[in-house]
C-alpha cells in the first residue's frame, strides 16, 4: 500500500466494488453472504441444488429452512442453472461444505469466464491430499485468482444485520502491490461491506485458512469438556492452548502468527468455542454428556466440519512434525475409540512446557497414575 510522503500513513483509495456476484451454495452461510452483497449494492445471483429453496427465495424473499425469520433484500436472484449465474458475474463465492469444494470447483471451472476472482468460503483441509480449500479449488480452476472469506460469523446473525467482521484473503501479485485498491481482495471486501458488515483484507491465505480449519476441532474439545460438566477455566485453557496449536501449524506452512491473532484465527476460535450455536461446540457437548454419535442432533445427519478435520488436520500436522495435543485428543475420541475421561486426563498430564515455545523447556508432570485416574473418573 502506498504511503503519504509527509505523514507515512496509508493513502486512501476509492475501490470499485463488483457489480455482479455469483454465490454458489444456497445454504445458511451462502444466503447470508448473498444478503450482505445485496445490501452493499451488488446484483447477486445465488445458485442452489434444491429447486424448492430457489423458488422460495424468488417467490417469497425468504429461506425459512436456512435463515428463519429473515426477509431477503432486493437484489438477490435465485437461479437453478449454475452456468447462468457464473457467466454473468464479475466475482464468485463458493459456499459449500469442505468435502464438496473440489467437485463444485470443477463444475465452476467449466463455465466461469477466464480471470474471474473466486473466493472459497469453506473451512477445512482435504483428507486425501492435505490441501487447504483454496489449494483444492486452484487445482480445479486453473487461471483464476483464488482467495477466501473467513471470520467469526454465525450466518443468522450476519443476515439479521448484527455488527459482524470477517477477513477477505487473496494472494497479492506484483500488480496488486502497486495498485492494491484494484486487487480482488480489496474489491471483494468493499463489495461485502455494509453498515453492519465490516470486511478486512489479507494476503496470508495460509494463516487465514488454518485458523478456520483448526478452530472447529478446538470447539469440539470445548464442547466435550462443557458437556462433561466443566466450566470457564477449562474452556479458557483449551482456547488459549488451541490458539497456540493453530499458530504452530500456520507458521509451519508459511503463514504468519499475526494472522492467527486476527479475525480468522482467535476471532473465529472465540466465537465457535463460546456458543452451542456452533455445530462443532454442540457436537462436543452432546458427546460429553454421554450421547452416542448416532443420537446427536436428534439423529439428524448434521455435517460437522471439525469432525472430519480432526483427522485431516492432525494428519497434516504429523507430516510436518508439529505437535497438536488438543487436536490429537479430539481425533482419538472421535475416530479411534478413546474414552473421554482417559483421553483428557492424559492430555492434562502431559510434560510441563514453557510459554512461549521459544524457551524450549519440557519436564515431567508430577501427577501419579492414581492422580490421572482420578481426573479421568471425574471427566467421565
Amino acid at each position: 500500500m502506498k504511503h503519504s510522503p509527509v505523514s507515512g500513513s496509508p493513502i486512501s483509495h476509492k475501490v470499485r466494488p463488483y457489480s455482479r456476484v455469483a454465490v454458489i451454495g444456497a445454504g445458511s452461510w451462502g444466503t447470508a453472504l448473498a444478503v450482505t452483497l445485496a445490501q452493499a449494492g451488488c446484483k447477486t445471483m445465488i445458485y442452489g441444488r434444491d429447486p424448492a429453496v430457489i423458488d422460495e427465495i424468488n417467490s417469497n424473499a425468504t429461506t425459512q429452512r436456512f435463515l428463519p425469520g429473515v426477509t431477503l433484500p432486493k437484489g438477490i436472484f435465485g437461479v437453478k442453472d449454475m452456468a447462468f449465474a457464473l457467466e454473468r458475474s464479475e466475482a464468485v463465492l463458493i459456499v459449500v461444505p469442505s468435502r464438496s469444494v473440489r467437485n463444485v470447483a470443477r463444475q465452476v471451472a467449466a463455465h466461469v469466464p477466464k480471470g474471474t476472482p473466486i473466493a472459497v468460503c469453506a473451512k477445512g483441509i482435504e483428507p486425501e491430499t492435505g490441501l487447504l480449500m483454496t489449494q483444492v479449488a486452484e487445482e480445479e480452476l486453473g487461471d483464476h485468482p483464488v482467495g477466501c472469506v473467513s471470520g467469526p460469523t454465525f450466518a443468522l446473525e450476519t443476515a439479521m444485520g448484527h455488527p459482524t467482521a470477517a477477513t477477505v484473503a487473496f494472494p497479492f501479485t506484483y500488480a496488486d502491490r502497486l495498485k492494491p485498491h484494484e486487487s480482488p481482495a480489496a474489491r471483494l471486501a468493499v463489495s461485502l461491506t455494509t453498515e453492519s458488515f465490516r470486511a478486512y483484507v489479507s494476503d496470508d491465505l495460509v494463516g487465514v485458512e488454518i485458523g478456520g480449519a483448526v478452530k472447529n476441532i478446538i470447539a469440539i474439545a470445548c464442547g466435550l469438556m462443557t458437556g462433561a460438566g466443566f466450566a470457564e477455566n477449562t474452556r479458557a485453557a483449551l482456547i488459549t492452548r488451541g490458539l497456540d496449536e493453530m499458530k504452530a501449524l500456520a507458521v509451519a506452512l508459511g503463514g504468519r502468527r499475526e494472522t492467527v491473532t486476527g479475525l480468522s484465527g482467535i476471532g473465529d476460535l472465540a466465537l465457535t468455542c463460546a456458543s452451542p450455536t456452533s455445530r462443532n461446540m454442540a457436537l462436543g457437548q452432546q458427546l460429553g454428556q454421554g450421547r452416542a454419535r448416532a443420537d446427536c442432533f436428534d439423529g439428524k445427519p448434521v455435517v460437522v466440519e471439525g469432525e472430519m478435520n480432526a483427522k485431516s488436520v492432525t494428519d497434516l500436522a504429523r507430516s510436518l512434525n508439529v505437535a497438536m495435543p488438543i487436536c490429537e485428543t479430539v481425533r482419538a475420541i472421535l475416530h479411534e475409540g478413546a474414552e473421554l475421561g482417559t483421553a483428557f486426563a492424559s492430555l492434562w498430564a502431559r510434560p510441563i512446557e514453557a510459554e512461549p515455545r521459544t524457551m524450549e523447556l519440557s519436564f515431567d508432570h508430577p501427577a501419579t497414575d492414581q492422580d490421572i485416574a482420578t481426573l479421568a473418573e471425574r471427566i467421565s
